[in-house]
């Protein structure tokens, strides 16, 4: 018998047949030139959304302002309902946030892909979101994967907070500097991660592509911003080089500088055909001279450029703006589909005691007597906490509502 299964391997070999069960490139979603193609053959144009501040909060879609980045939310919850209960919040608000509800319903719109931005912690054993050792990333978008999977949707990974911070400002949960620019332990850090993200990945197909970097370099720092873009081509080369070495089939997607809007650092760049670029857009003009030099970047590469955020806007504005991708082929994944409030896909209402936890957020705890002070007047842990547990009901799909005529300006429907 093992002669026989040795015979025929040769022989499978001999005609050129693959014996492996690594994929090859037809089973992606793969580039050719500004289209993206399936494995049916099929021209795949990008329509869907940004699964934002479930992996990676962001204060204001809590409703807060100036703590508005994931550690800053976490110490300000720290500092009102004690360590354990502010643990427990983020397990509920994990649990909650996202459920297969939420992507079926992403689904039944018509919308094929997901964005998914996650904080580079959810793969270290740092402190995040309640945990330490034993971090949830891939638990977390393994369920997501499997939940699109059943609903037919793609999935887009974004680093959206990296080591160090790429982008310096809230987004990134930084410390106010695009420190990963400059520091070889975080950019080491960065591409380990992504090899293993490649690594446990490759053989999926229901992930689209990697985003390397969310919107990479503000602009809020005066003559460092061109020496920092002149490094981020190199930066971009370091985790492309580490997903390349474990994974060559999936699509690297790379934002542009200031806001993924200046591509002048990415010309000549030299990656392989399974590139594509990410432009976001939020306000201006919503024809076409808005977006004419992601146009022309896409025509001069012959590669495919997709918005990978946009939104926050009127619903007048926003149907302009979708008609004007669409008739430029770019796709796009609208920014966010879950936050407080409205402008959104699905919007969830505070909690009555909502409230009291944002005037304690606000307020000046610099001391700890400030904090004890500011505590008592928003009305004692007790009342806090009572705002947090409620907070993590309300998140659920079922108590949200849809705001279908914001989903109708994106050329899709939520009958």
């Amino acid at each position: 018998m093992k002669r026989l299964i040795m015979l025929c391997a040769l022989l499978l070999m001999a005609c050129g047949v693959e014996t492996t069960t690594e994929k090859s490139i037809d089973s992606f979603v793969r580039v050719d030139g500004a289209n993206l193609i399936t494995p049916t053959g099929d021209t795949l144009f990008i329509r869907g959304t940004n699964l934002g501040n479930w992996l990676n909060p962001e204060g204001y879609m809590f409703g807060f302002r100036s703590v508005n980045s994931a550690h800053f939310i976490d110490e300000m919850l720290r500092q009102a309902v004690g360590p354990a209960a502010t643990d427990m919040f983020w397990k509920n608000f994990k649990d909650n946030y996202i459920t297969e509800a939420d992507i079926a319903f992403i689904a039944s719109t018509g919308a094929n892909t997901i964005r998914l931005p996650f904080h580079y912690k959810l793969f270290t054993n740092e402190d995040y979101m309640g945990l330490t050792a034993n971090q949830d990333g891939f638990e977390r978008i393994d369920q997501v994967v499997e939940w699109c999977r059943k609903h037919n949707l793609y999935v887009i990974l974004d680093m959206h907070d990296a080591p160090g911070g790429q982008t310096g400002d809230n987004i990134d949960d930084s410390y106010g500097y695009p420190w990963l620019l400059e520091c070889e332990t975080s950019q080491a850090l960065y591409a380990d991660i992504w090899r293993r993200i490649a690594e446990h990945y490759k053989d999926e197909p229901v992930v689209l592509g990697y985003d390397l970097l969310n919107e990479p370099i503000a602009p809020y720092f005066g003559d460092d911003v061109a020496v920092l873009n002149s490094k981020l081509k190199a930066l971009y080369r370091i985790g492309f080089d580490a997903i390349r070495e474990v994974d060559k089939n999936h699509i690297v997607i790379l934002g542009g500088a200031q806001w993924n809007s200046n591509f002048e650092p990415l010309e000549e760049s030299k990656f392989d055909a399974q590139v594509m670029y990410s432009c976001h857009r939020y306000g201006g003009d919503p024809t076409p001279e808005a977006i004419t030099s992601f146009i022309a970047f896409r025509d001069k590469t012959n590669r495919p450029m997709y918005m990978g955020e946009i939104g926050h806007n009127t619903y007048e504005w926003m149907t302009q703006f979708s008609r004007t991708m669409t008739e430029n082929n770019i796709g796009y994944t609208y920014w966010p589909y879950k936050k407080i409030g409205s402008s959104s896909w699905v919007g969830f209402t505070a909690p009555e005691a909502w409230q009291s936890l944002i005037d304690f957020a606000e307020s000046d705890r610099s001391s700890y007597e400030k904090i004890r002070t500011a505590r008592e007047a928003a009305g004692g842990s007790a009342k806090l906490l009572e705002a947090l547990n409620a907070l993590s009901e309300a998140v659920k799909f079922e108590n949200c509502s849809v705001d279908k005529e914001y989903i109708k300006t994106l050329g899709l429907s939520a009958e």
